[in-house]
């Protein structure tokens, strides 16, 4: 089925003559082994970590993880990320990527993830190529395809499978199925890379995404879990911090809220405005 005929089907809805989530994950297995052996672009998400836990059962060593590595990846992810293919038990290798190093990517437009999907995938094209994998896989869902995706175009240029699309299983089944099996990405909060704090034509730089970081892991510290620290540039001022926390934790943020203010600060933001309205982007 084409990526065009795939978004139309998951856009019209399950029927009643809709798989079961087992009969999905039968499927997900055997597009595993068709495309043995197999390395999957892992970030340690709930999509790619199911991906590699259920390619790691049926592929034994014939799967390869790769985590890329940049400025736009938090330290803390990283760790959480290759210690969980460790406790899988997946091979994985860490290797660096250079999307900063592209005027497109950095000038931050619209389509921003389009060339830092493209900088990974032409990472692992060139992996696969001397390592003698024939197929790379990523984590996009069947739910994935309801949406404009910039990096599904780099997908679809260096012909990345996406098998958890392909079997049907949409973001609520992949959380179920990594809750049967134990795996701690279950309950897990979106957590996109640090350039998505950055808007759209303010440039992304080394520096900014320290500060955002910074700032994040400060607000981590205080035992918030679903947040975002917005990094504001407007004309010549400093930067200044647009703090957002999910609403369910909003009422959290009144005994704490001058410590983390002080931690945005010392974090590199001239200011700090927290946002009444809170996060109300995807939690889960």
């Amino acid at each position: 089925m084409s990526v065009k005929a795939l978004a139309e089907h998951f856009q019209n809805g399950a029927n009643a003559d809709a798989p079961s989530v087992e009969s999905k994950r039968a499927h997900l297995r055997e597009i595993l082994r068709a495309n043995s052996p197999l390395i999957i672009a892992y970030s340690g998400g709930v999509d790619s970590a199911f991906l590699l836990a259920e390619a790691r059962r049926e592929l034994g060593d014939r799967v390869l993880g790769v985590i890329a590595d940049s400025p736009s990846l938090p330290r803390q992810a990283l760790a959480e990320a290759v210690a969980l293919a460790r406790a899988i038990g997946a091979p994985l290798e860490v290797v660096k990527t250079l999307e900063l190093d592209n005027p497109d990517y950095a000038a931050n437009p619209p389509n921003r993830c389009y060339f830092c999907k493209a900088e990974l995938f032409q990472t692992l094209d060139k992996l696969a190529h001397d390592r003698g994998y024939p197929a790379i896989a990523y984590g996009e869902n069947a739910d994935d395809m309801k949406q404009e995706r910039p990096g599904r175009k780099a997908s679809e240029e260096f012909q990345i499978i996406a098998p958890l699309r392909d079997a049907g299983l949409t973001k609520a089944e992949i959380r179920q199925l990594s809750r049967d099996i134990g795996l701690p990405t279950a309950d897990a909060p979106a957590q996109p890379c640090l350039s998505s704090r950055i808007p759209w034509g303010t440039p992304v730089t080394v520096d900014a995404l320290a500060m955002v970081e910074r700032a994040e892991e400060h607000i981590r510290s205080l035992g918030f879990r679903v947040f975002r620290v917005r990094h504001v540039v407007r004309h010549d001022a400093p930067p200044a911090a647009l703090v957002q926390i999910a609403p369910g934790e909003l009422p959290l943020v009144g005994t704490v809220q001058t410590e983390i203010e002080r931690g945005v600060r010392e974090a590199g933001y001239a200011s700090v405005e927290m946002d009444p309205g809170g996060y109300r982007g995807p939690s889960l």
